[in-house]
């Protein structure tokens, strides 16, 4: 499948901005499940700094906004080539070691209601240990828009029984770790049927399995990942791999707005 994707994020600020550094992880890469058959990001209102592959394979633009301004817009756009295959990315690639990706983090770190959660799954294959957790959360942390922050910790949401695909994907990462698999988070693109525009992008989630490599698992939708799935970051957690994230200096309110389409 062919999915043309264009992401849209503006800032505006109150006040003239003295210093900006936005760090950008808005550009897909090849892999066995996408090809990217063209993408550009364009900056108003700062320049591209520099451009790297950080740690976990990402590719990362570094984005300085431009002295005085009042607004930055972002845009990254093109198209990517997408395939099913289960979810099934396969071998680990990147540069760091999957035993990091046993390692817990502030928003993934389990308390007692993911220890729960983990020992609840039954013990079997791993594959369907797996699709049983992702199972789980799905039917037991419903999806409410606004109901957590950036910040939200994955036990705090899911002791709450609800949360968007963000805490779903992190409190998938931290049961499964719980289980002895690596795992990660992913942030993406997802088209989702007769709704071509959305105001976030998606989040899901990867475990580590001896003899497939990684593989994909939604739990906010309880599917694993299709043709309908572009993978643009991975990460231990959400900070990882934010599409957007930074640093500013200067006072006054910044409003943050963010337009996705996402269509075949």
């Amino acid at each position: 499948m062919h999915l043309k994707i264009s992401h849209v994020t503006d800032y505006a600020y109150a006040h003239p901005v003295r210093y900006a550094l936005q760090r950008l992880r808005l550009c897909p890469q090849d892999s066995p499940l996408q090809s990217v058959r063209s993408w550009t990001t364009e900056v108003e209102g700062g320049v591209v700094e520099a451009r790297y592959i950080d740690q976990f394979g990402n590719k990362v633009e570094l984005v300085s906004a431009s002295r005085d301004t009042s607004a930055i817009r972002v845009v990254a756009s093109g198209v990517v080539e997408t395939s099913d295959k289960s979810g099934v990315l396969g071998a680990h690639r990147a540069y760091m070691p999957l035993w990091l990706y046993q390692r817990d983090t502030m928003l993934t770190k389990p308390g007692k209601t993911i220890r729960e959660l983990a020992r609840g799954i039954d013990k079997g294959e791993p594959l369907d240990q797996l699709h049983s957790l992702k199972t789980r959360l799905h039917q037991t942390m419903d999806y409410v828009p606004g109901a957590t922050q950036t910040h939200t910790a994955a036990e705090d949401a899911l002791a709450s029984g609800k949360g968007v695909c963000q805490d779903h994907a992190q409190a998938f990462v931290a049961a499964a770790r719980l289980l002895g698999f690596p795992a990660r988070y992913v942030s993406g693109y997802l088209m989702m049927q007769e709704v071509p525009d959305q105001a976030a992008s998606h989040a899901w989630a990867e475990a580590h399995i001896k003899g497939l490599g990684w593989v994909g698992f939604d739990p906010a939708n309880d599917i694993s990942p299709d043709d309908r799935y572009v993978h643009i970051a991975y990460g231990l957690d959400y900070r990882d791999a934010a599409p957007i994230s930074g640093i500013r200096t200067g006072t006054g309110e910044e409003q943050l707005e963010v337009r996705i389409t996402v269509e075949q």
